[in-house]
């Protein structure tokens, strides 16, 4: 029981990371900026909801797609590391400020966000779903893996439905240095899927 409760929490703290929800509520707060307060936290617990709907179908399915794709575990943790490391890389080195505005002036041309961006790709984003397929198939009970992904999910809801004071207390620089550490954590996880890929491609 002790080691599973380790094996979820380790799951549930690697998941919240990739989420990246700090990093994130900056963007939030951004696309949402003239919407009413109450209908501001409705989207974010509605968009959230849906990124946790997706991520639960993909824990469930995964095992089944990679089956069907014949596509091996080994395949999953390679392609999953290069891509948790590309998205850390963009975490520790940002694009230039102009192109961060360009980008954020194209999506604040949606008037309410649905689904693009805020739950896919910001929270249900391509390398968590890589993790949880990855994960899924390395966990024997359903149990550790939807714990884990519950507590992710929970601890990224409340951070984002409190952007805007988080935003106040930690400031600009205070969500872009923890955005880099973030980023640099990111790059460990990464490149233990990759080495762990290659080791089991090895074998």
């Amino acid at each position: 029981m002790v080691f599973s409760l380790q094996k979820m929490l380790y799951i549930a703290i690697s998941l919240f990371i990739v989420m990246n929800p700090i990093g994130s509520s900056s963007l939030f707060l951004s696309l949402l900026k003239g919407i009413p307060k109450k209908r501001q936290l409705q989207i974010v617990f509605r968009e959230l909801l849906i990124a946790l709907f997706v991520i639960i179908i993909f824990n469930y399915i995964g095992q089944i797609l990679l089956s069907f794709l014949n596509i091996t575990q080994e395949v999953v943790q390679v392609a999953g590391g290069v891509v948790l490391f590309l998205l850390s890389i963009k975490m520790l080195f940002p694009p230039p400020e102009e192109a961060k505005h360009t980008e954020e002036a194209e999506l604040k041309k949606i008037k309410e966000p649905f689904i693009v961006p805020l739950a896919i790709p910001l929270i249900a984003g391509p390398a968590v779903l890589a993790m949880v397929m990855l994960f899924s198939q390395q966990q024997p009970s359903n149990v550790i893996m939807i714990g884990a992904i519950f507590i992710s999910w929970l601890a990224s809801l409340i951070i984002l439905l409190l952007s805007a004071q988080l935003s106040e207390w930690l400031g600009e620089r205070g969500i872009l240095a923890t955005e880099r550490l973030m980023g640099f954590i990111m790059v460990l996880i990464s490149i233990q899927m990759f080495l762990s890929g290659i080791k089991t491609f090895m074998k």
